[in-house]
This record gives C-alpha cells, structure tokens and sequence, in this order.
C-alpha cells in the first residue's frame, strides 16, 4: 500500500504544503519574495526534510500534525506571485510522475523554476527554458537532476524498438551514457552530460557561468532514500 498524503503531511509537519496551510505567508525583505542567502544550501535544506519525511512515513503513520515548525519558513505572498515572480533556483528533471522538484525540495509557489521532460535531456526547447530562467527570471543556481529508475535512461540502454518519437527521445541519451550497462552510472553520466551541453551550446548560459552570476549543479535522486546527492 502506498503512503498515505495525509499521513504523509502529518509526519512532518514543516513541509512547505503542511506550514502554508496553517500559515500566514511572510513576505521576504526583499521585493516582497523569498530569496534564500545561499540558494543551494537552501535546496540541501529542503531535501533533509523531505527525506526524513521520506523515511519515517511509512513506520510513523499515527505521528500527530506538528502545530509549528521550528525552523523559519518563507511563503510567497499570493499577491505578489499574481503579477510576477522571482524564484531562486533553476531544475532541469526527468518527467517520471515520482520525481517533484517542489516536493523533493520541499519548496512553495515561487521558488523554483523547473523544466522538466522524459531523461532530463538539453533539448533546444529545455535549453530555451533554462535560458528564460536564468537571464530574464536571474535565477542565480541551476540543476540538473537524474535520478534512480530512470524510465528513460532505462529505455536507452536497451535494445528493444520504440515508437519513432521515443526512438528520438532517446538518442541523445545513448549518446551520453555511452554504451554504460550499470543504470545508476547511466543516470549520472546523462545528468552531467545534459549539463555540459547546457553551458557548451548556450552562450547566455556559459557567460552567466563565467561572470559567477550563475551556478551549476549536477544532482542524483535517489527514490528509496529520498536523498539528493551532488556529483557535479
């Protein structure tokens, strides 16, 4: 039987949907948005919490809805994300239906800004959403994601025909893991690969990179755990 939502919420208590329910949203000092000190210790941050959540759900259905959270969060005032927005943090991810970039880095409305397709490739429309996101929105950190089980990955490491369009799908994917046989290598070398086309064939994003406005990591997520390691 699958984890429960509620049961899901009640055990942590200080996830972002949970707190935004009982909370008042706090505007940030700043133009009214919440902008983090450290954008990628935030994401860290809200990855500890989600996968201790992650952990515990299933063992600890009967915990009781914690009535505060000890750790200050930031919400987005509905007001101001109504006619604008500010997030802090661009994600390129795979599709898969298990991997939420919001709810693995227990973020609210606002906060990030993500593009997401079938093996987290750089295709020109990705890599156009990525540009938006980081020159117009200025998003000063950038991820990419892959993570285990990859469906996609999976599909391009085996030798069984698809559809046309997935066979297109998958080529620059085989491509990147070259010839890999292990599926947790395959999923990293895409990712980083994904990466490094980014910056090699986008000049906004390279320059972005090269002046230090923008950073640029690559993550692994692990279902099981729940925990979203740095390899890049």
């Amino acid at each position: 039987m699958g984890i429960q939502r509620r049961h899901f919420l009640q055990r942590t208590g200080g996830l972002a949907l949970a707190a935004l329910m009982q909370a008042r949203p706090v505007e940030a000092a700043e133009e009214r948005f919440c902008t983090p000190n450290d954008p990628l210790q935030a994401l860290i941050a809200g990855n500890r919490r989600f996968a201790e959540a992650w952990r515990h759900a299933e063992q600890d259905e009967g915990t009781t809805h914690r009535t505060a959270d000890p750790d200050p969060r930031c919400f987005n005032s509905p007001k101001a994300l109504a006619t604008s927005q500010h997030p802090w943090a661009t994600v390129l991810t795979c599709s898969d239906s298990r991997v939420s970039p919001s709810w693995v880095f227990d973020t609210t409305p606002g906060e990030l800004f993500v593009i997401r397709n079938a093996g987290n490739s750089a295709f020109d429309e990705a890599m156009a959403s990525v540009e938006y996101g980081v020159s117009v929105l200025k998003t000063p950190l950038l991820m990419v994601m892959g993570h285990s089980g990859c469906g996609a990955v999976t599909a391009a490491m085996d030798a069984n025909p698809l559809t046309p369009s997935l066979d297109r799908l998958i080529q620059p994917i085989r491509k990147n893991i070259n010839g890999s046989s292990d599926l947790e290598e395959a999923v990293k070398r895409n990712a980083l690969a994904s990466a490094s086309t980014l910056i090699q064939r986008s000049a906004v994003l390279a320059d972005a990179k090269a002046s230090g406005a923008l950073k640029l990591v690559v993550g692994y997520f692990q279902l099981s755990s729940g925990v979203v390691t740095l390899i890049e």
